[in-house]
């Protein structure tokens, strides 16, 4: 004679949902953060979409060390910067949120969001992230952009390799920036509070 199931409905519940299949999202997610990229390559999670990108070539990091090293000598406020920094960001539809890694990511000193933070650290507090068109310019110019937007970062600055242009992003509204500046590489680019300084690009030539 079958026994009554004696565990409280609050157990049957929680059995139940251990047994729940996991959403296209969410088996997207945990593969995505198993995955064991090569040493140097980077994997990212954008859009529902895992890239993977080589490491960065030589100019790539010479305009991103000719931006930090002006915003530690310049910037009004104290910034601290990281070059490696994964962001957890709002992704549009039903895709995992995603996860994607700035070639530059700044945040005022005062609020040491690096410190203590995990491989994967809310956005809230950056200033500002920049991006160095590489071997996916597409991805650099428009997807990640609207990642930044969805996610509230203020400020967004694309050195543009390719046309030799640097361009800021600001006022994010929904999944686009309301407002962009492009200057030539050697045209200096006013970034505004919290930096409140003048970008010096003649040495991007």
């Amino acid at each position: 004679m079958p026994q009554p199931d004696e565990r409280s409905k609050g157990e049957r519940d929680m059995t139940a949902m251990a047994h729940e299949p996991l959403t296209q999202a969410e088996v997207l997610l945990e593969g995505f953060l198993a995955l064991d990229a090569p040493e140097g390559f980077r994997a990212e999670l954008i859009e529902g979409e895992i890239v993977v990108t080589p490491p960065p070539d030589g100019d790539h990091e010479d305009y991103i060390n000719l931006v930090s090293k002006q915003v530690a000598r310049r910037s009004r406020t104290d910034m601290d910067f990281s070059g490696n920094k994964g962001l957890k960001l709002e992704s549009g539809g039903a895709c995992p949120k995603n996860h994607v890694i700035p070639d530059g990511t700044f945040a005022p000193t005062e609020r040491r969001l690096f410190r203590g933070a995990g491989s994967w650290m809310p956005c809230e507090g950056v200033a500002m992230v920049v991006e160095v068109t590489s071997t996916k310019p597409q991805l650099d110019r428009e997807t990640k952009r609207r990642c930044y937007a969805r996610g509230g970062i203020p400020l967004h600055l694309l050195i543009d390799r390719e046309v030799s242009s640097v361009t800021l992003f600001r006022d994010p509204e929904g999944d686009d920036y309301r407002e962009h500046c492009t200057r030539a590489f050697g045209k200096p680019m006013e970034l505004p509070e919290p930096f409140a300084f003048e970008l010096e690009t003649a040495a991007f030539l």
